[in-house]
């Protein structure tokens, strides 16, 4: 099978709820006080403009390097990103369920004093079963996200070999793209949660080596939005994980 010629993630602009969630974390509450359902979170005024400003980023690539073709999480946040980083473009877009965040059940919601607090079994639980294989409940680990993602992959390399894919979605998939595409085991991933968070609107890319292999060319990239004029920020997603 042919390899894609370009693979591109990018994280969503930054979100109303990660500015939540984050003022949440630093205050010490349990809750992080959502008023939307996880898929319906919009952006914040800075991540729009993030968005805008990928999209002047976007437009500015040679004619031979821009994407033929996008993929998107369903979620509003994505969906937003996506929109305005195409806008005026004829990029086909289509949206992928396979893309969206990880789901946290009953954790849904809870900052991480207010997982150990509430529950106290379960935060023991992840702690001896580890962050790859953990599963909340009603919720999925880290190893089910990777499945979705793995046969997403196949799908695209499948209908789009040869072509230049980008995708727009969450800060867990890009760590997870890169443990698929690169063969990284469970422990190099690990590491790299610990010493990466993935900035909003943020680039990851591989390209084809010739080979039929995808290789790394960057990852968690930002200067594009220094070189637009937005603001880089690096605001944890909703959830009640510790790094």
């Amino acid at each position: 099978m042919a390899e894609l010629a370009t693979l591109w993630i990018i994280r969503h602009g930054e979100s109303t709820a990660n500015v939540a969630a984050t003022r949440a974390e630093a205050s010490g509450e349990e809750l992080i006080g959502l008023t939307h359902r996880d898929a319906d979170v919009p952006l914040s005024l800075i991540g729009e403009e993030q968005a805008r400003a990928t999209g002047r980023w976007l437009a500015g690539l040679p004619p031979d390097r821009r994407p033929d073709v996008a993929v998107v999480s369903p979620y509003l946040r994505a969906v937003s990103t996506a929109e305005l980083a195409l806008h005026g473009t004829e990029v086909p877009v289509s949206r992928d369920e396979r893309l969206r965040d990880r789901e946290l059940g009953i954790l849904d919601g809870l900052t991480v004093h207010g997982m150990q607090r509430r529950f106290p079994d379960e935060a023991e639980r992840r702690v001896r079963v580890g962050k790859f294989y953990y599963r909340p409940p009603g919720g999925e680990s880290w190893t089910d996200v990777a499945l979705r993602l793995r046969t997403l992959l196949g799908d695209l390399r499948r209908d789009h070999a040869g072509k230049r894919v980008l995708l727009f979605g969450h800060d867990a998939l890009v760590f997870l793209l890169r443990y698929l595409v690169e063969g990284l085991t469970e422990p190099e991933l690990m590491a790299l949660t610990r010493e990466c968070v993935i900035a909003n609107c943020s680039i990851t890319d591989w390209f084809d080596d010739g080979q039929g292999r995808l290789i790394l060319g960057g990852f968690n990239e930002v200067g594009h939005l220094r070189q637009q004029g937005a603001e880089s920020t690096r605001e944890d997603e909703v959830h009640a994980e510790p790094v």
